[in-house]
């Protein structure tokens, strides 16, 4: 599978995420929204009003990553707002992951599954032939700038390998702190998609013009 960017909204300028994004549209292959709802996760972020306002001038697919309790109030909104995927985390929609799931993509919506770092991916055993990818949170969820757990490495080539021996075709995502440190780690370990937020982007540059040259300088394939 091809590898892609996907550039963290959160992490942006909130002054000015429109003149952001229109900057970065040449740069990412998509964009990633996080939803925080004060409660799974401790912080509070992004929101409706804000996707709704974005989307006029984010020309890439939005995927919308619900750490949220309830994901399940969230989901028609997120349909109606026209967002391309929504990635919910295991523990939020087990009880009911066969009807959310089929609720997603009856809409013509991609979806993932988010595994939290001490979730094992043998978990998602009967999951894996209906979903479109599979997030590895590489920190604990909830707060930007933590450090990389290098065991979920190991987590990263089992998914692989697991979607090699049986042909699924789910995407493998990374999520938290993947920078100039860890890229080359989990290139060879086999990620395609890596969510960038300040420490891989954002913060590489005096201005998003510089910080987008130097994020391409340690991102071969971009």
């Amino acid at each position: 599978m091809a590898e892609k960017i996907s550039v963290s909204v959160m992490c942006g300028d909130y002054k000015k995420l429109g003149e952001q994004l229109e900057k970065i549209n040449d740069f990412t292959d998509e964009y990633h929204f996080d939803f925080m709802d004060g409660h799974y996760v401790p912080n509070i972020t992004l929101n409706f009003d804000m996707i709704k306002s974005l989307r006029e001038v984010a020309s890439k697919p939005i995927n919308v990553h619900l750490m949220v309790t309830n994901p399940e109030d969230y989901i028609e909104r997120l349909i109606n707002l026209g967002v391309d995927s929504i990635s919910f985390h295991l523990d939020t929609i087990r009880n009911q992951a066969f009807r959310v799931i089929n609720e997603v993509k009856d809409n013509d919506i991609k979806v993932g599954i988010v595994l939290n770092p001490a979730e094992r991916e043998v978990s998602l055993q009967y999951l894996f032939d209906v979903i479109d990818r599979v997030t590895v949170m590489t920190v604990d969820p909830g707060f930007a700038g933590q450090k990389f757990i290098p065991q979920m490495l190991s987590k990263i080539k089992n998914l692989k390998s697991i979607r090699e021996d049986n042909n699924y075709n789910y995407e493998i995502e990374v999520d938290g702190s993947v920078n100039q440190g860890t890229i080359d780690q989990l290139i060879v370990a086999g990620v395609d998609i890596y969510i960038l937020g300040n420490s891989g982007f954002f913060s590489l540059g005096a201005d998003l013009d510089e910080a987008i040259e130097n994020t391409k300088k340690y991102i071969c394939f971009k």
